[in-house]
């Protein structure tokens, strides 16, 4: 997609020296799924602290142990 944004010309040298890129487009469009990558990652981490992904206690008698089988039984 093609948008107009402003930046400041120090900031885009700087962000294509960063990510090596001779051209703008790709210079902005690899910082902008940086950005997004992050905070996805960053979301992701908060729902893990807060038990999101936590599953229920094995039931009663059930085997505690490793649920998945290893790769080398002895």
């Amino acid at each position: 997609m093609r948008i107009t944004v402003d930046i400041d010309k120090d900031i885009l040298s700087e962000l294509m020296r960063i990510t090596g890129d001779r051209n703008k487009s790709p210079a902005v469009a690899r910082a902008v799924t940086e950005y997004v990558r992050r905070q996805q990652a960053r979301e992701f981490g908060r729902m893990i602290r807060e038990g999101v992904f936590d599953y229920p206690a094995p039931a009663a008698g059930a085997d505690a142990g490793n649920p998945v089988p290893p790769l080398y039984p002895d």
